[in-house]
């Protein structure tokens, strides 16, 4: 039987890594990186650089591919994504059948927290119905919500009250906001709130040496994080940037 490990690796930080991670690191022989392109060139170093660390003896296999692109420009995002999903699939059927031998362990080196806006998971569960078997481990990872929270030295809860994730494209189905955590938000909406009640907690490249943090009443930053988050996208070619927005009394 063959064996793959979904290993959470944090946000950035290389020091982030688990116990538990480094031990299933250096179980694996074999380890699948998707290549995203430029948006992606850094986060491969860092994976790059983790193996360097903790396999040091070299011995296993790096299988290195272009990852499917989502369509950015579809009308419809559930469909986008759909698609998106299935020639994941199809690209981790043909992986893991073709470089992955019977008896061998294979590894993910998945970008913060396997279960939190990773579709890893989901994947793979289409790779079953494709008739693939395989034992699967999850090994949990520090997330960008996690770092954000740590950084900005904040609990993420408040006593007796809810905490709400949620991708960016949802913000403006929110009727009220009271305590918020928001990622994938491309389109900046919090620059569109006009509450003075919130206060905003924001974070960019977390865990890295580019990190950005900003945090203040919204009405009062907003502008200074615009203007920070476009000057750090156009130098580095990419942004992954995460926020908590909470109402003050």
């Amino acid at each position: 039987m063959k064996q793959l490990l979904l290993i959470g690796i944090g946000p950035g930080d290389p020091r982030q890594i688990t116990l538990q991670a480094i031990e299933a690191l250096r179980r694996a022989q074999v380890f699948f990186v998707l290549d995203k392109g430029l948006i992606g060139r850094e986060l491969l170093r860092t994976r790059h650089a983790m193996l360097d660390q903790h396999r040091a003896d070299g011995n296993y296999r790096l299988v290195q591919v272009a990852d499917p692109r989502r369509d950015q420009c579809a009308a419809h995002y559930q469909r986008a994504v759909e698609d998106w999903h299935e020639q994941r699939a199809a690209l981790y059927a043909r992986l893991l059948r073709d470089e992955l031998k019977e008896g061998e362990t294979g590894a993910f080196l998945l970008w913060g927290e396997p279960g939190l806006y990773d579709s890893t998971l989901r994947i793979l569960d289409r790779v079953r119905q494709r008739g693939l078997q395989l034992t699967l481990e999850v090994i949990p990872g520090i997330s960008s919500v996690q770092a954000l929270a740590a950084k900005h030295q904040i609990p993420l809860n408040r006593v007796g009250e809810p905490l709400t994730i949620l991708p960016g494209r949802r913000m403006p189905d929110q009727s009220a906001i009271d305590n918020v955590v928001v990622m994938l938000d491309g389109d900046c909406h919090f620059a569109h709130l006009e509450d003075p009640a919130l206060f905003i907690y924001w974070g960019a490249y977390l865990g890295s040496s580019d990190e950005l943090l900003i945090a203040g009443p919204l009405q009062h930053v907003k502008a200074r994080i615009l203007q920070v988050r476009e000057r750090a996208r156009r130098e580095k070619g990419w942004i992954m940037d995460t926020y908590l927005l909470r109402r003050v009394s």
